[in-house]
């Protein structure tokens, strides 16, 4: 007679029950729709993008939103919602790479120190300690400085200070899920570390965490457009939002539309990821499961 191991995770509802749950959540809707015009624009931007985003034309120089130009244009006749499509691409591509690195990176340490303890959980205590004494932008900032500007540098400074918070939420779920009944039989079983940890305790702690990431994805997208406006984050002409805010900071006067329209970028795609992380939270809770 054989004895299997199963995890609550194998007892959760399928995934079309959920997405009906999550369908019926209007801030879920609003948030998915805005995110998927997000992706859309962030995928095809040569399509829907109706002028070349670097292109120049000095008979058309900051003229306001009009028919020809609904977004205006800059102080070098570029088209300014070209410009702010064409930094979708961009700024979606910073919330994915700002935050994947240091997820998988804070995720796997997170796990294996709140299995295992002792030692482990002391360094990585006082490395936690190290990190979170400085505020997170200035130690970001600090690195970017140091290793130079540019969205590479960009991403590993971010995923050098970031990882750090992933792996604190994750160790404290991993804590809370081995003390369950189904983590002590699979030791019993004798079950090798690694299938406990991956197999069972990790998908029981993913909630909170993909709740976490959509949060930092947004943040990522506002950490990444105040660098951009700093100058150490995507660097001139690329079409990035943070770029185009900076480009128009010294026309606020006399051509606000530079900066206001990326700046409504910002703040919409901030605003998807945040109502879906919201309805995620909120359907993902273990009472509600």
């Amino acid at each position: 007679m054989s004895i299997v191991v199963q995890s609550p995770i194998r007892k959760a509802g399928r995934l079309r029950p959920f997405l009906g749950r999550a369908f019926s959540r209007p801030s879920f809707v609003i948030g998915f729709a805005i995110l998927t015009l997000s992706i859309a624009l962030a995928l095809f931007p040569q399509v829907l993008a109706p002028y070349d985003p670097l292109a120049f034309d000095l008979s058309a120089i900051q003229q306001g939103p009009s028919l020809a130009h609904p977004f205006g244009t800059d102080n070098f006749g570029r088209d300014v919602l070209s410009r702010v499509i064409w930094a979708y691409r961009v700024d979606m591509q910073m919330a994915f790479f700002a935050t994947i690195f240091a997820l998988l990176i804070g995720v796997t340490v997170g796990a294996f120190v709140g299995y295992y303890g002792g030692i482990a959980d002391t360094i990585f205590g006082r490395c936690v300690d190290a990190i979170i004494t400085f505020p997170f932008l200035v130690l970001v900032i600090a690195i970017v400085a140091v290793l130079g500007p540019g969205l590479v540098n960009m991403y590993v400074a971010i995923t050098a200070v970031n990882w750090v918070y992933y792996a604190r939420l994750t160790r404290a779920e991993i804590m809370a899920q081995k003390a369950n009944d189904y983590a002590a039989a699979g030791r019993v079983l004798g079950y090798s570390d690694r299938r406990i940890i991956f197999r069972h305790l990790l998908p029981n702690a993913t909630s909170p965490i993909i709740v976490y990431w959509m949060t930092d994805m947004a943040l990522a997208i506002l950490l990444g457009s105040s660098l951009g406006y700093l100058g150490l984050g995507a660097q001139p002409p690329a079409a990035e939002w943070g770029v185009l805010i900076a480009e128009g900071r010294n026309f606020l006067l006399t051509a606000w539309w530079m900066s206001l329209m990326p700046g409504i970028a910002i703040v919409l795609t901030g605003l998807g990821f945040s109502l879906v992380g919201d309805a995620l939270a909120d359907l993902l809770r273990p009472k509600g499961r």
